[in-house]
């Protein structure tokens, strides 16, 4: 941006996508489910960045170039790429498992809060944009002391800054594409969209409520 203690990650233009997908899952299936299809998406990406790393030690000339005597040059630069940075990866990872998990289960909390109308659109919107702005925050946080403080040389108010700017960036995406997010979760419980599994985790949060309150 110019100014010293002004800075951003290029991550703000996609992460605000799986806080409202994990927004929507926890609002249909619970925030286990949905850490768990963080987790599961999280691996996958894991193992995917491995094939990327397996691939760039591949030999051979596979880079497009129209400029004669530069193929190595360009071949480098994309097998580097592919390679990508460990602690990138770390960092990311890091950022990701614990902002998901703070962002379901917060989410989830702010949902029983409404009792009249948990199924409305105030009650969707709340908790999808209290729980994105202050997982989204630690998670840019997380990364920028991980990654960009470490590696890159940030100092610790460019680390914040960066954590401000990305959640309240992160979060106006949220607020433009929400809506589309409430009618899809809303769509899958008019559907029945996995009600087996709705119907097993309510049956036994029926159980274990019973137990505490000593009536098995």
């Amino acid at each position: 941006f110019g100014v010293y203690w002004l800075a951003a990650d290029c991550g703000i233009l996609l992460s605000w996508l799986y806080f409202l997908t994990m927004d929507m899952i926890t609002k249909r299936f619970g925030p286990y489910a949905a850490t768990i299809v963080s987790i599961l998406g999280l691996l996958v990406s894991l193992l995917m960045s491995l094939i990327f790393f397996i691939a760039s030690y591949i030999p051979g000339i596979w880079s497009e170039s129209f400029v004669e005597g530069s193929e190595d040059v360009i071949n480098n630069a994309l097998n580097n790429t592919f390679r990508g940075t460990w602690y990138i990866i770390l960092g990311s990872a890091t950022a990701y498992t614990i902002s998901a998990i703070i962002n379901n289960f917060l989410n989830y909390s702010i949902g029983k809060l409404f009792k009249k109308n948990p199924d409305g659109v105030v009650a969707f919107m709340t908790r999808s944009y209290v729980s994105t702005l202050i997982a989204q925050f630690i998670d840019n946080l997380v990364f920028s002391l991980i990654v960009s403080k470490i590696f890159f040389g940030w100092t610790f108010l460019q680390c914040i800054s960066a954590s401000l700017i990305g959640c309240v960036i992160e979060l106006l995406c949220e607020v433009v594409f929400s809506p589309i997010g409430y009618r899809i979760s809303k769509k899958w419980k008019k559907e029945g969209v996995g009600q087996e599994y709705v119907d097993y985790i309510n049956n036994k949060r029926k159980k274990d409520e019973s137990i505490s309150n000593g009536n098995i």
